[in-house]
C-alpha cells in the first residue's frame, strides 16, 4: 500500500510554503471530474497556458482538458478513433491522447500521483528535500514540471540518448539534470544513478516510477476512468470493450487495465514491447528505438497476473510512420492513394512513438482474436510527435527525402503489413513465470524481499485492492491539505 503516515512538522512546513506561493492542489477525483473544479479556479484558467509554470496547472492534469494552447477548461476526454481505411481492422481503436496535458504527455499524472501522498502526509519535507526522477523520458519531465508547479526542487535523470527536444525543456525546468549512459532500453543504469544519490546525498527523495504505487493507482483512478467514458460515448448499441493494449515503460498505464476489468469483465488486457528488447517474450537484451517505454525488467507495478497477452513491436514500424504521418508526401499518400480521411490525417502528429507502437499493439491484438465492427480496442497516445521533431530531421537525413513511392512501401509495409507473430497469449503458468522476473530486479538489486514478492501475486485483495481502496483517503489529505493554507474560497 502507499505509505500515509503523516510527519506533522514535515507537513507544517509545506503547508506554509504551499500557502505563501499560492499552491492548491487537485484531488484525483477533480482529475476524473474536472467538472466539479470551482468556478473561480477555472475563470482563473482562461487567462493560463497550457505549459505554463503555473500552480494552477496542477488541475489541467486530466484528459478531459480543452485542446487548447492557452485558457482552455474541460470537456470529455479527449480521443480519436481510428478507421478500418488506416488500420485495415474491423475493430474500432479508439486512442486517449495525450498532448493536451500540461507538458504534451500523460506523465505528469503520473509523477502527480507519487509526489502529492508524500506531500500533503510530510513525508517530503519540500524545504529540504529534493524529489528525484528516473524516467526513459516523459517521467522525469512530469517530474520536474510539477515540482516547479509545487515549489519543489527537483533532479531529472534519464538516458542520453533521449531526444534532444526533452534535454532542452529540461534544463530550463528541472533543478539538476543528470543524463545516465545509453537510450530506453539502459534501466538499470537508470537506476544505479538512484542507488548512488541515495548513498551520497541525504537530501534527495527517489519517486521510482517502477514500483512507485501512486504511478498505477494514477492511471487506475484518472484514466481508467477516461477510457470508460470514451468507450461508452461511441459504443452504440452492440458495441463492446473487447480489449485494452499499452507499451510497458514502468507499467504505470497498465494499472487502468485493472479498472477496466472491473467494470468490462470479459476484454482482454495486453502488454506491449519492442521486439529489439523482449524482456517479456525473451527475458530481455538489445536497444531499441521506441522513446518513452523501458526493458530489460519487469515494473514492481505491472499486475501480471491481470494481463491477457504479450505483444512486440518492431522500432523499425514505428520509426517509418511516425515519419510518414508527419511528412507531406505521406499525408497526400493516406489521403489520395489509402482513402483516409484528411481530419484523420491531421490527427496523426497527436501520435508519438510509443503512442504509435500502441496503435500497432492494438492492431494485432484485432487481428489474433478475429474482432468485429462491434469491438472496441482502447489504448493511449502517450505524447506527440511534436516530442520529436528532431527524430524526424535525423531519419531524413539517413534515408533522404520522402516520397509517395516510400509513402507507399511504409503504409503497405509498417501498417497493413502488419501480422500476429510475436505474440503470446499467456496461461497461467506463463503469467507466473513473468511475474518471478520480477525477483532478479526487485529482490536481488532493489532491496525488496521475496515475501513482498509474493504478496503481489497471491493476495490481490492486500495489494492492488487495497491500493485501489486509498484514493479515497488521499483525497481527504489533500483536502485538509488545502484548508490548512486557507487560499480555498
Amino acid at each position: 500500500m502507499i505509505d500515509l503516515t503523516i510527519h506533522k512538522e514535515n507537513l507544517a512546513k509545506n503547508i506554509k510554503l504551499a500557502k505563501d506561493h499560492q499552491v492548491i492542489i487537485p484531488t484525483l477525483s477533480q482529475m476524473k471530474h474536472p467538472e466539479n473544479i470551482p468556478s473561480y479556479i477555472k475563470e482563473q484558467l482562461k487567462d493560463v497556458g497550457l505549459w505554463d509554470i503555473n500552480p494552477l496547472n496542477l488541475f489541467r492534469i486530466t484528459w478531459k482538458n480543452e485542446p487548447k494552447e492557452k485558457g482552455g477548461l474541460f470537456g470529455g476526454p479527449n480521443f480519436i478513433e481510428l478507421p478500418k481505411s488506416l488500420t485495415g481492422v474491423d475493430a474500432r481503436i479508439i486512442c486517449l491522447v495525450g498532448k493536451w496535458f500540461p507538458t504534451g504527455c500523460h506523465k505528469v499524472g503520473a509523477s502527480f500521483g507519487c509526489l502529492v501522498p508524500r506531500l500533503v502526509t510530510g513525508q517530503f519535507d519540500a524545504t529540504y528535500h529534493k524529489a528525484v526522477w528516473p524516467s526513459t523520458g516523459n517521467y522525469c519531465r512530469g517530474g520536474a514540471f510539477n515540482s516547479k508547479l509545487l515549489s519543489v526542487p527537483s533532479v531529472a535523470i534519464l538516458p542520453e540518448g533521449m531526444s534532444k527536444e526533452r534535454f532542452d525543456w529540461l534544463n530550463s525546468i528541472a533543478g539538476e539534470v543528470i543524463a545516465t549512459p545509453g537510450c530506453e532500453s539502459n534501466v538499470k543504469e537508470i537506476f544505479d544513478k538512484t542507488w548512488e544519490l541515495r548513498t551520497t546525498r541525504q537530501d534527495v527523495m527517489i519517486f521510482n516510477q517502477f514500483e512507485e504505487m501512486g504511478n498505477h493507482l494514477w492511471h487506475y483512478e484518472v484514466t481508467g476512468n477516461a477510457i470508460k467514458d470514451a468507450f461508452e460515448s461511441i459504443k452504440g448499441e452492440k458495441g463492446r470493450l473487447a480489449a485494452a493494449c499499452f507499451t510497458s515503460g514502468s507499467a504505470g498505464t497498465m494499472g487502468c487495465g485493472d479498472f477496466l476489468k472491473e467494470q468490462y469483465p470479459g476484454m482482454k488486457l495486453a502488454v506491449g514491447e519492442a521486439l529489439q528488447c523482449p524482456t517479456l517474450l525473451n527475458n530481455g537484451y538489445g536497444d531499441h528505438r521506441i522513446e518513452g517505454i523501458g526493458d530489460k525488467h519487469i515494473p514492481w507495478i505491472h499486475n501480471v497476473k491481470n494481463t491477457d497477452m504479450v505483444i512486440a513491436i518492431d522500432d523499425d514500424d514505428s520509426q517509418h510512420l511516425l515519419r510518414m504521418f508527419n511528412e507531406e508526401a505521406g499525408k497526400e499518400y493516406l489521403i489520395n492513394e489509402a482513402g483516409v480521411d484528411p481530419a484523420v490525417v491531421e490527427s496523426l502528429s497527436l501520435l508519438g512513438i510509443s503512442g504509435i507502437a500502441n496503435v500497432l499493439c492494438a492492431i494485432k491484438t484485432a487481428k489474433y482474436y478475429e474482432l468485429t465492427e462491434d469491438d472496441v480496442v482502447a489504448t493511449v497516445l502517450t505524447d506527440s510527435a511534436a516530442m520529436y521533431g528532431s527524430r524526424i530531421q535525423e531519419l531524413a537525413e539517413e534515408e533522404g527525402s520522402y516520397s509517395q513511392l516510400k509513402a507507399c512501401m511504409d503504409f503497405n509495409r509498417h501498417m497493413r503489413g502488419i501480422r500476429t507473430d510475436s505474440m503470446e497469449e499467456l496461461t497461467y503458468p506463463a503469467r507466473k513465470r513473468l511475474h518471478n522476473l520480477k525477483y532478479y530486479t526487485w529482490v536481488e538489486q532493489q532491496g525488496r524481499s521475496a515475501e513482498e514478492l509474493d504478496e503481489l501475486w497471491y493476495g490481490y485483495e492486500e495489494t492492488w485492492g487495497a491500493v485501489h481502496k486509498q484514493a479515497a483517503a488521499i483525497d481527504a489529505l489533500i483536502e485538509e491539505f488545502n484548508h490548512q493554507t486557507g487560499l480555498l474560497k
